[in-house]
């Protein structure tokens, strides 16, 4: 029998696919960058772990443990590639997908509308029901009804069905009766019940949520069920867990049911990277950049304490799931640069992808794209992945040339042009997680990573007026490697809508008792008892307040200790805060994680030789015209040695771009630190 003593972590982007593995005995970790296969993204899975274990010297079964990123669950809903989905719900609750929350997409935009329901009219049937507020029946549901849904359902054609009913997150009976009925009689149906998906009130994000959960389950179950036999076709029984939005995996089961808690699971396996690989390099107050070929994700940090939000839109749809609250925009490597009608050039947010990829790939992309412009910039070099991936710089200055020629600028101005917009709109996304929520990002270090992050990272700190960038030693591959050190993870919520009062703790102790119960029934069920940790966190709100803030809750806390601390994050959320007001106790929410075996922490690396020089190339940096930077291999900057630009720093993963003056120290970690000079 093979020794499975090998994890594996694998992030499907875009447009690269990233493998680490890690030898669990001795600490031994192999990375690998591939173009990634958006038709089938388990095919060049496969051809990444074939590849990894030939470079290694061992047969696939030698991977006991597969955590994998993915995307699959995002692009269906974004391409709309999903179920034939039926819904059903209380009557005269038919049309909640489509009335929402009566607002405009965009408030001073009178043409957008708001995204088709998922779930066609003909297809949302009503059901005689309904429970009140506080779970009690009001209206009885009969047989009789339930037979006459599940047939409308079946006629229909659906092969799957949401069901929510009005106040199903009280009393799940109706629901789970109209569940066991549907797949009594259409057993192949995908069902999503919304008292298992999202048991909260606020109806519309709950139907969404639902909604969305079961339009994207048929997609999500062929591409897991594809990925365990093609991983058995390599003589692999690795155990494979899938990442979720709030940095924790999952198994195959799991993720089939729920796929909609993978909505951002690769960003969020980023955050664990970081989180690993910081150390003592950052003093834990940091906004991280994951810039990639398709977008750019930035979160905020503090006290090395990743901000949670339960608030997203995927696509303009609500989805309220704890996940790691990252802001995404359209900035990726793959970034289209285009003229509007205005006759202004735009950047993004569509993207090239990996096919047919930037012009530079010469996979049949046509028009310039950011790593055109860097190409041409000489910010990027011609050889890429180690000699793997060789970039046409003929091309990239054609389609430089030509959208220069449309905006009658010099292909110079257009290709800086191209950077500096893409830059703006990471600044801005930046700003988004900070100044607008009352925070100077001055005051925080950036960290950049993704393949296309550090390229950017330093002249967005510029323009931000951060002193500080932080480059991890593999920033390309830190989504895999994060993948390799993530927790398994279970969220569950009880809705509570209890005042802040002595009645209302013991609700809470009651509460706390019960979930934290079923958190060790599921540390039982994965062979972790004693090994699991459960965090508890209360949700907050005044008296009618509209949304809620989250606030840790433990056997030691109290009525007082609750008030002041949620007074004390309404202040510093808000600017202002009523300590007399009535507090009204929501939800609690419990976060149960077990922690994986793991590789040792790698040895402090010792003070290496003075950075060599490899060669020298002109670099566009401003308008002011090329100037001549130094190229540096990465590996050659010893612990404690510094580098300074104008300079370009390249490796495996990614390039790293110095402007003049700027300055990389590299640390015991393998981390660079950039001091950044403000420019002119």
């Amino acid at each position: 029998m093979t020794e499975t003593n090998w994890n594996v972590g694998i992030d499907v982007g875009g447009t690269f696919t990233d493998i680490a593995a890690v030898n669990l005995g001795d600490g031994r970790m192999e990375v690998l960058k591939l173009p990634s296969t958006p038709d089938a993204p388990d095919r060049a899975m496969m051809e990444g772990v074939t590849r990894l274990a030939e470079r290694l010297g061992i047969s696939p079964a030698a991977f006991g443990r597969v955590a994998h990123g993915t995307t699959v669950a995002t692009n269906a809903l974004i391409q709309e590639r999903g179920a034939r989905l039926a819904l059903v719900t209380t009557r005269g609750f038919r049309d909640v997908l489509e009335i929402g929350r009566q607002i405009r997409p965009h408030m001073f935009d009178f043409h957008t509308d708001s995204p088709a329901p998922l779930v066609p009219r003909e297809r949302r049937f009503e059901v005689t029901e309904r429970l009140l507020s506080d779970g009690s029946v009001h209206v009885p549901l009969t047989e009789a009804e339930i037979d006459r849904v599940v047939g409308a359902v079946a006629a229909s054609g659906a092969d799957a069905c949401a069901v929510c009913l009005v106040h199903a997150y009280r009393n799940p009976e109706h629901e789970a009766r109209i569940g066991a009925a549907l797949k009594q009689r259409l057993p192949g149906i995908f069902l999503s019940l919304s008292h298992k998906v999202h048991p909260e009130f606020r109806e519309f994000e709950r139907f969404s949520t639902t909604a969305i959960n079961g339009f994207v389950q048929p997609e999500m179950a062929r591409y897991l069920s594809r990925l365990e036999e093609a991983l058995a076709g390599l003589g692999s029984e690795a155990r494979i867990g899938i990442n979720q939005s709030s940095g924790g995996l999952v198994p195959i089961g799991r993720a089939t049911d729920f796929p909609v808690r993978t909505a951002l699971s690769g960003p969020a396996a980023g955050m664990v990277g970081v989180l690993e690989t910081l150390g003592d390099s950052s003093s834990g107050n940091f906004i991280t950049l994951d810039m990639g070929g398709t977008s750019a994700d930035v979160s905020l940090v503090r006290d090395m304490k990743p901000a949670f939000t339960t608030e997203r839109e995927i696509e303009g749809r609500p989805v309220k799931l704890s996940s790691v609250d990252i802001n995404a925009v359209g900035a990726g490597g793959g970034s289209i640069a285009w003229i509007d009608t205005d006759g202004l050039m735009k950047v993004g947010p569509h993207s090239a992808g990996a096919v047919p990829g930037p012009a530079c790939y010469s996979r049949g992309g046509t028009v310039a794209t950011v790593s055109d412009a860097n190409l041409f910039l000489g910010r990027l070099s011609p050889v890429l992945l180690d000699g793997e991936m060789h970039l046409d710089t003929g091309a990239a200055s054609r389609v430089v040339a030509d959208l220069a020629g449309a905006l009658g600028l010099t292909p110079e101005e257009t290709a800086l042009g191209i950077i500096e917009i893409v830059d703006a709109t990471m600044v801005r996304a930046v700003r988004q997680i900070s100044v607008e929520r009352g925070l100077d990002p001055t005051r925080f270090d950036l960290v950049a990573f993704g393949g296309a992050g550090p390229l950017h990272g330093v002249a967005v700190a510029r323009a931000l007026g951060i002193a500080r960038v932080i480059i991890p030693a593999r920033p390309g591959l830190l989504c895999a490697e994060g993948l390799l050190n993530a927790p398994l993870r279970e969220d569950y919520v009880l809705p509570l809508g209890l005042r802040l009062d002595a009645d209302g703790m013991a609700g809470l102790r009651t509460g706390a008792a019960a979930l934290t119960e079923r958190a060790d029934l599921w540390f039982a069920q994965e062979a972790a008892r004693g090994e699991g940790r459960v965090s508890l966190i209360a949700d907050l709100r005044y008296v009618g307040q509209n949304y809620e803030l989250r606030v840790p809750y433990d056997s030691a806390s109290t009525q007082d200790s609750l008030r002041t601390a949620f007074v004390t994050l309404h202040r510093e959320m808000y600017g202002h805060a009523d300590e007399a007001a009535p507090v009204e106790m929501v939800a609690l929410r419990a976060e149960a994680t077990v922690a994986l075996p793991r590789a040792s922490e790698p040895a402090a690396l010792s003070p290496g030789h003075l950075p060599q020089v490899t060669g020298v190339r002109p670099v566009i940096y401003d308008a002011r015209g090329p100037r001549e930077a130094s190229i540096y291999r990465r590996e050659s900057i010893g612990c404690g040695r510094a580098v300074t630009g104008p300079a370009i720093i390249e490796q495996t993963d990614s390039t790293i771009v110095l402007g003049p003056e700027d300055r990389a120290t590299a640390d015991a970690r393998g981390n660079l630190v950039i001091e950044v000079q403000p420019h002119d």
